[in-house]
């Protein structure tokens, strides 16, 4: 099912321990060991995918219908405010294990985490182009 270097494959079937909030036959959660915040959680398939590109769609679909369905339990629980769902692909967008992996961060009022990105200036004409070579 995985690969043999490769440590999220082991987590997700089972060969290292960890703390399972959820399992099934295509997914395993577990805690994150190095939290953003309480509950912190990853959504990892037992089958290997390096990321979202090599993930098959339908998988893709089932990895939100299993994250809506944590998000909607882990509010309840622990009483979070909101969640930011992280999900990075390649190096430059932050990725350091490469196994596709959701990550699920329920968000408190006073929790001092500042996930996101700096919004940058740009023209009506710039977002033109944009659009435009997208198009092509």
């Amino acid at each position: 099912m995985g690969q043999d270097n490769c440590i999220f494959c082991k987590i997700a079937n089972g060969e290292i321990p960890a703390r399972t909030l959820y399992e099934d036959e295509q997914f395993r959660v577990i805690l994150d060991q190095g939290p953003a915040t309480k509950g912190h959680a990853l959504i990892l398939p037992k089958a290997h995918y390096r990321d979202l590109f090599e993930l098959p769609e339908e998988l893709a679909g089932d990895v939100m219908k299993l994250a809506k369905k944590m998000i909607i339990k882990m509010r309840e629980k622990f009483k979070c405010e909101g969640f930011n769902l992280v999900q990075n692909n390649g190096d430059l967008a932050g990725q350091t294990v490469f196994h596709f992996h959701l990550h699920l961060i329920p968000r408190y009022g006073a929790d001092g985490q500042k996930i996101g990105w700096k919004p940058q200036e740009v023209t009506p004409e710039e977002l033109e182009e944009v659009r435009a070579q997208f198009a092509d």
